[in-house]
């Protein structure tokens, strides 16, 4: 009797740890295989060519370098240029909102 009884109690830990362990499997490959309510992935936005943009943004600039490096990093920060040679401002607002240390507009 004592030999039947020391066998079913490590019996009994082992069949519940099994079940446990076949509980556990089976929640973790329900989260896996059940979709995420997660929203459809966009399309990336197009990036716009910084440097042709600039060229046409400074092509009138009296400092065509000095314009240039200012947009460039406008452009690479907002990714947006607005249209013409100047102004239209509000086609790109990140672009008018950005000033430099004392103020100033920093994109052409």
């Amino acid at each position: 009797m004592t030999i039947s009884k020391s066998l079913i109690a490590p019996l009994l830990i082992s069949l519940l740890v099994l079940h446990l362990a076949e509980s556990y499997q089976k929640v973790i490959t329900t989260k896996v295989e059940s979709p995420s309510p997660s929203p459809s992935p966009s399309p990336s936005p197009q990036k716009i060519d910084c440097d042709d943009a600039c060229d046409t943004r400074c092509q009138l600039s009296s400092r065509p370098h000095l314009c240039k490096r200012a947009c460039g990093t406008c452009c690479a920060r907002c990714d947006c240029v607005p249209p013409g040679t100047s102004g239209n401002y509000d086609a790109c607002p990140c672009y008018a909102n950005m000033t430099t240390h004392g103020g100033k507009h920093k994109c052409p």
